[in-house]
Order: C-alpha cells, then sequence, then structure tokens
C-alpha cells in the first residue's frame, strides 16, 4: 500500500460524529464519500469543474475499497489521491485513506467517464481537468 508521502494530492478530512455506525467505527459506506470528497475536491480547486453549469460532468461507472483499519470519530482522514490510467473520457484514481497517525486504513479505485451534461453521452475530458489530472499520473501499484 501507498506510504502517505508518495501521495501526489493529498486533504485531510475530518470525520463526523454521524460517520461511526454501532460498532464505534466510521461506517464502511462513509469511505465512498470520502473517496468523492478528494476526488471532486481536486477537480473543483485545481482543474476548474463547474459542477453547477460546466458542460461537461463527471459520473462514476465503478468504484472499489479494501478496508485495512478502522477509522473512528473524531479523528481526521487523509486522503491520498493518484490517477493510474488518464483516457480520452474516462479517468481510473486510486485513492488511499490514512489515519490521523498517517497509518493507511483503506485504498481503493475510483473510475469517473466524462458526459456532457445534457446528453450524458461520454466526451473527452476538458483541457483544464486533463492538465490537472496529468499531475497526478501514477504507476499503478501492484
Amino acid at each position: 500500500m501507498p506510504n502517505i508521502d508518495e501521495q501526489p494530492y493529498t486533504l485531510v478530512i475530518p470525520t463526523r460524529w454521524k460517520d461511526n455506525d454501532v460498532y464505534g467505527h466510521v461506517n464502511n459506506v462513509e469511505y465512498y464519500s470520502f473517496f468523492d470528497t478528494v476526488i471532486n475536491t481536486y477537480l473543483i480547486r485545481e482543474g476548474g469543474l463547474d459542477i453547477h453549469r460546466g458542460a461537461t460532468i463527471g459520473l462514476c461507472v465503478e468504484s472499489h475499497c479494501r478496508y485495512d483499519a478502522p477509522l473512528a470519530f473524531p479523528e481526521s482522514v487523509t486522503a491520498g489521491l493518484a490517477v493510474t490510467r488518464l483516457g480520452t473520457s474516462s479517468v481510473r484514481y486510486e485513492v488511499t485513506l490514512f489515519d490521523g497517525a498517517g497509518s493507511p486504513a483503506a485504498a481503493g479505485w475510483f473510475v469517473h467517464v466524462f458526459v456532457d451534461r445534457e446528453t450524458r453521452r461520454p466526451t473527452g475530458v476538458p483541457d483544464g481537468l486533463r492538465e490537472a489530472l496529468g499531475k497526478l499520473v501514477v504507476t499503478p501499484s501492484a
């Protein structure tokens, strides 16, 4: 699993009280929310994605998460983001979640297909997004 220092982009995300389940740790569905948060934060801040009025939007077509250690409120999660494939209309992200001490807690992938907002048909990754995503490209981990 990648080290926190090897991540091309990181974002600290605070956990919330409601994230914990009855077993005292962050519920598994919240990990996907962390994935979505780091990806879309990067796309908006660094790639200029206009989620409200832009002609192109990204739709999730595949995601996966492997859980290695529990997370719990009130610790913060550091989400590491990399791109392992940047295609014509799609991108595959590798996301690693680290606990408050910087130890890996979960890892997975997330695939976006960029589509026209109106027709929902695949379209090329816009230039600004492509440039930003290119800065995150790494060789896929084994």
